[in-house]
């Protein structure tokens, strides 16, 4: 997606200096009248070049940018349309169509990929269309010392706690408690592991660069692979969710801008030797993880 988005991006704005910089020379290569207003073509050149910016920035997170290739594709789709329709009366040439194929065409498919791919990910569908199961997830996705949660539960025996999205009131009241969290892994020779939605590394705004291992999983694959799906309308917004979200605002956690998926639901897992061996998943989004009640019978 990066590339391809940043290859739109570097045509477009060619594409833009070209229209503005020598506006009748399309025209003079198709053997065509040169405009009477040339401003309109390099007009139309400008707000292509326009778009070619947007979608360098798009190509910083495609699926966080998606509005931007959204706005892409339907030019891209109508673009086409209209010059079919006004190439059918007559008012343009089929031979300008050649524009209109490395302009629009080309472009659209794989816009349209990373539409669905956003898509998939907004509603926690597989892109593949099937989960990952559990066993593969845990050889899958690795720690920051390189080693997989399947290694790594093989050594000691693991805390792993998922969160919702980092603006969320309930996930900013569970990190106020992340030294406890730590301190009460630490004191069962466990260890603490938080799994997020960001890309690796974003999440150092939130929880700092400190000792607590993280998983970046914004797929949601792994959540997934534990059973913690997306929560219902009750699990969202439900009275405890809301009573729960006024009592965290009032002891001053606030609430934050949307950092992940605001759908999906947390919950907190023990794991040794690749299997869970006791787990919470969250009824409403306003449960807490219980690190500590994770080991006691």
């Amino acid at each position: 997606m990066v590339p391809l988005l940043r290859l739109a991006g570097i045509y477009n704005i060619l594409f833009g200096i070209w229209a503005v910089g020598w506006p009748g020379e399309w025209f003079r290569i198709l053997g065509m009248e040169q405009p009477s207003y040339p401003f309109l073509w390099q007009g139309i050149g400008m707000i292509v070049g326009v778009y070619g910016i947007g979608y360098v920035c798009a190509s910083t997170a495609p699926l966080k940018h998606w509005p931007i290739i959204l706005v892409g594709f339907l030019g891209k789709l109508l673009g086409p349309l209209g010059f079919a329709w006004a190439a059918s009366k007559g008012e343009l040439p089929w031979a300008a169509g050649w524009l209109i194929l490395f302009n629009d065409l080309i472009w659209l498919i794989p816009f349209g990929i990373i539409l669905w791919h956003a898509g998939c990910l907004a509603v926690g569908r597989p892109v593949n269309g099937r989960p990952m199961g559990l066993e593969t997830a845990m050889k899958s996705f690795k720690l920051h010392s390189g080693e997989s949660l399947r290694e790594a539960s093989e050594k000691e025996t693991l805390a792993i706690v998922f969160l919702r999205h980092f603006g969320c009131t309930f996930t900013r009241e569970l990190l106020r408690k992340l030294e406890t969290m730590q301190k009460n892994a630490d004191s069962q020779g466990a260890r603490l592991i938080l799994v997020h939605m960001l890309q690796e590394g974003e999440e150092t705004q939130y929880v700092g660069s400190g000792r607590v291992s993280r998983i970046s999983d914004p797929w949601c694959d792994l959540y997934r692979a534990f059973g913690l799906g997306k929560g219902t309308f009750l699990e969202l917004f439900g009275p405890r969710v809301w009573y729960r979200g006024f009592v965290a605002v009032f002891k001053g956690c606030g609430v934050g801008h949307l950092a992940g998926d605001g759908l999906q639901m947390p919950g907190a897992f023990l794991v040794k030797d690749g299997k869970i061996i006791k787990g919470q998943k969250a009824a409403s989004a306003a449960d807490l993880p219980d690190v500590e009640g994770l080991f006691t019978s």
